[in-house]
């Protein structure tokens, strides 16, 4: 699969001022301490190449939700340090990412120099798209990369906005394996190919069911979304999560996937709980013997040997979403037990980002799969066969 747009080794660096646009959005303490690094070393492969070539590199990238004004929450001042570290360099760090300060510093940048700007978000034109905001930061550079997937489906000014100014634009190393990795999985994968999709709500993974409908195999449904399956199947799910307004639909995607000769399971036991609290009563339980009043809370052993059993000839694999609320310990055996499920197929593993991601570091299985996405909402619109508005903008190459 050969993403057809320009890469970054394409693009003259030497000397020019190089706007690679990052996704440092890594989970931090209360203490502002980083507690996973994984994004910002998927990016090391992109930063030391252009340091290599001779390039002042001036990095941007969002971090939360701060709402369009400073909060030193989100601050990507730890970032700035731990980039430093890992660089095994000095990081300068511009107190914003816009105006005179940030002026100064990039006039004084020699080739090999970085600089990381302050949260984009700090500005409300970042998420507005704003012009004026996209022309300022693109005032600092004479080349853009954007090697940021887990952003690249939001038409902020960073990510779409910036390239109207920039003369010369492409993609960075980690955003071409990201598309090239999820683009071959959905245009030509080794078969037998399992989806596996599990979160909270049928309702984000709509797109991704029917776009998958058509290519395949098998279906593993775990997760809050079980739910909607089970209680449209005419059981007793008790308070667990369901969307009544996708049920219909629901039984719609099962059936039409029966139809087409695509296996699809879903849970036949769950862990269930009177309630979230932490110290809560739970029992394990068939999925047709969920008390009244109860939820459930993940899948029960006899789904992860079922679920098991569905993954062992697998020769692809696309995981997305966890099978249970595996923030809680009593409720993260299910989703452990398929992330080792996983790991051990002799399988192309591909997991899509987000949650799952952390469920599968969690889970001491992150070596073990072929390739772990960095970004969740991106990942899910191209599994969806949708474009992203940060890709689009970007020139192809020249046959």
């Amino acid at each position: 699969m050969n993403m057809n747009k320009v890469t970054i080794e394409e693009i003259r660096l030497k000397g020019k001022k190089v706007i690679i646009r990052a996704d440092f959005n890594v989970p931090l303490d209360s203490n502002l301490n980083i507690t996973d690094d994984t994004r910002i070393r998927s990016t090391l492969p992109t930063i030391n190449y252009a340091i290599d070539e001779g390039a002042k590199v001036i990095l941007s990238s969002h971090l939360g939700r701060p709402k369009g004004h400073f909060d030193q929450r989100y601050s990507l001042a730890p970032v700035a340090k731990r980039l430093g570290r890992l660089l095994e360099k000095k990081v300068n760090f511009a107190q914003d990412c816009v105006g005179p300060e940030v002026e100064e510093k990039v006039a004084k940048l020699e080739p090999g120099d970085v600089l990381l700007l302050e949260n984009l978000r700090f500005h409300p034109g970042e998420e507005s798209n704003d012009e004026s905001f996209s022309r300022s930061l693109a005032s600092f550079g004479d080349v853009y990369i954007n090697d940021a997937f887990g952003a690249v489906h939001r038409d902020h000014a960073s990510i779409t906005g910036i390239t109207k100014f920039v003369p010369l634009c492409g993609v960075g190393f980690l955003m071409k394996k990201e598309i090239e990795y999820l683009e071959g999985a959905v245009a030509n994968p080794p078969r037998p190919f399992v989806a596996i999709l599990g979160g909270a709500k049928v309702s984000g993974k709509i797109g991704v069911i029917e776009n998958f409908g058509k290519k395949v195999d098998k279906v593993i449904i775990g997760g809050g979304m079980a739910f909607t399956f089970l209680h449209a199947m005419g059981y007793e799910v008790g308070k667990s999560l369901v969307e009544p307004d996708v049920m219909k639909f629901a039984l719609e995607i099962k059936d039409h996937a029966i139809e087409k000769g695509i296996k699809f399971y879903l849970p036949v036991d769950c862990v269930v709980a009177n309630s979230m609290d932490p110290g809560a009563e739970t029992k394990i339980v068939p999925v047709q013997e969920i008390p009244k009043g109860w939820m459930g809370l993940d899948i029960g052993p006899a789904s992860v040997k079922l679920f098991s059993e569905a993954l062992a000839n697998a020769k692809t694999i696309l995981w997305n979403g966890p099978m249970g609320v595996f923030e809680m310990d009593a409720y993260s055996r299910g989703t452990f037990a398929v992330a080792h499920a996983v790991g051990n197929a002799y399988a192309l593993s591909i997991i899509g980002g987000g949650d799952t991601a952390l469920a599968v570091y969690r889970a001491g299985e992150s070596e073990n799969m072929s390739f772990i996405s960095t970004g969740g909402g991106a990942a899910l619109q191209l599994l969806e066969g949708k474009k992203l508005p940060g890709l689009a903008v970007l020139p192809n190459r020249k046959e």
